[in-house]
């Protein structure tokens, strides 16, 4: 419980989000503009539908619109993740979710750190996919061995971080003057290093197992690899990256433009290639930092999610090899059995929401006796969708794939083990779909005390 001389977790992951953007815009310029165009697309976006931005408004989305990120590392040891956790335990970011991207040919698996609760999210809802190397997976035994020997000789942490994370959980929060310096020595952990940690040689040897194999092992601490600013229109910001000096992914992952959005869409433009000096005086050049861009939309409940996952399913046949415009017209033409509407998703109970009164809805607290569908109609309550907050494992790793040059690899495929991520990480991770059920939940339950069903 933090005193009054603590500064809140919320107020520290801000500033810490903050610090970590303006980090990454004078390591990675591009990223700079990528959040100058999402900015201006935002803003043609709520100029030209006053609904949307009303509503935004109303529900303080449009305050978070501006600040909000992700960002994504990768590390490489149990010990590592472990102590990142209790890392964003400080900025009041906790593990959501599990993802095995292993399905994907990617030999890592994950979670993403972030706030859970609403006002956390309003404030602030920074958050970070992070993944932990899957050595086990690597086939070569003397690969292994040597991805993990250089490993255990590495601190991806400052003694000063580890110092204040430790006395934050003594004395249940940090000062204003501790905050401060806990956000600078954090952010040295997520800092781009020009230096490899190894010779080109044995860098090529792990390259060639795997580029991330290589990313992860090969330095001092796992550089933040991309910082995702949120569009409210994605496909006019993929539209206009050549324009803007920047190369796009090929295509947009995730669902195809709608209505009603659901889950998460995400592009980006490609990793650059960056100087690099390895031991023994080489020099050569390493591709990892990105930039990206998401839209999000309504979460969707199990029942969604089946749907939506058939679906995606069924149009990768279709999709393969198709520039992104003919790649979205497939997945609307597949997609048109997905209901694209509030009602329908609502009443199909495909996707979540979260129940308000309104105005006349509080006038009458206590005086109605009717079902959620009579008071929607009679305009005493409101059904507004959840946005979703997580990630969707085939977007993650279809981002991966783009930017490491890594296509699938059949001996990583299906190898998901939750325990396992959950012993390094030393905490369980909560599940997402219990997160915006219980929202919905406690949200209806209020409604239904204050009219007295």
């Amino acid at each position: 419980m933090t005193t009054p001389s603590h500064v809140s977790p919320d107020e520290i992951r801000d500033r810490f989000s903050r610090a970590m953007s303006a980090m990454y815009q004078a390591e990675v310029p591009q990223y700079e503009t990528l959040l100058e165009l999402v900015t201006q697309v935002n803003r043609e976006v709520l100029e030209g539908d006053a609904v949307l931005a009303e509503r935004l408004a109303a529900h303080d989305e449009l305050n978070r619109l501006g600040v909000e990120r992700h960002g994504a590392i990768r590390v490489g040891t149990a010990d590592e993740l472990a102590m990142l956790r209790r890392l964003f335990a400080v900025m009041g970011m906790h593990p959501v979710g599990y993802y095995d991207l292993s399905e994907a040919g990617v030999p890592v698996h994950s979670t993403a750190f972030r706030p859970v609760d609403d006002a956390a999210l309003a404030r602030n809802p920074f958050r970070i996919f992070t993944s932990l190397l899957r050595l086990e997976l690597i086939e070569s035994e003397a690969l292994r061995e040597r991805a993990a020997a250089i490993l255990a000789e590495r601190d991806i942490f400052t003694p000063g971080a580890r110092e204040l994370i430790a006395r934050c959980e003594t004395q249940g929060g940090l000062t204003d003057e501790e905050a401060e310096r806990f956000v600078a020595e954090a952010l040295e952990t997520f800092r781009w290093h020009q230096d490899a940690t190894v010779d080109l040689a044995t860098y090529e040897a792990l390259h060639a197992e795997h580029r991330l194999i290589a990313d992860v092992v090969c330095f001092r601490g796992p550089h933040i690899n991309h910082l995702t600013p949120r569009t409210l229109d994605i496909d006019e910001v993929q539209r206009r990256m050549p324009a803007a000096g920047m190369n796009p992914k090929a295509v947009i992952e995730g669902p195809p433009r709608r209505d009603c959005p659901i889950l998460l869409r995400q592009t980006s433009f490609k990793a650059l290639e960056e100087p690099t000096r390895f031991k023994g005086e080489r020099k050569g050049t390493h591709t990892a930092r990105f930039g990206e861009i998401e839209q999000r939309g309504v979460a969707l409940t199990a029942k969604g999610r089946g749907l939506y996952d058939r679906l995606l399913t069924a149009s990768r046949e279709r999709t393969q090899g198709l520039d992104n415009a003919a790649h979205q017209r497939v997945l609307a033409e597949v997609f048109a059995d997905f209901p694209d509407d509030e009602a329908a998703l609502r009443r199909q109970g495909l996707a979540f929401f979260e129940y308000r009164l309104t105005e006349a809805g509080r006038a009458a607290e206590g005086r109605e006796a009717a079902d959620l569908e009579a008071w929607i109609a009679q305009g005493l309550v409101t059904a507004r969708p959840i946005t979703y907050e997580d990630f969707l494992p085939v977007s993650a790793a279809g981002i991966f794939q783009s930017n490491l040059g890594g296509g699938e690899n059949a001996a990583y495929a299906g190898n998901a083990n939750r325990e396992a991520f959950e012993a390094a990480l030393g905490a369980a991770v909560t599940d997402e779909l219990s997160l915006y059920a219980e929202r919905e939940r406690a949200s209806l339950a209020a409604v239904r005390e204050a009219l007295g069903a």
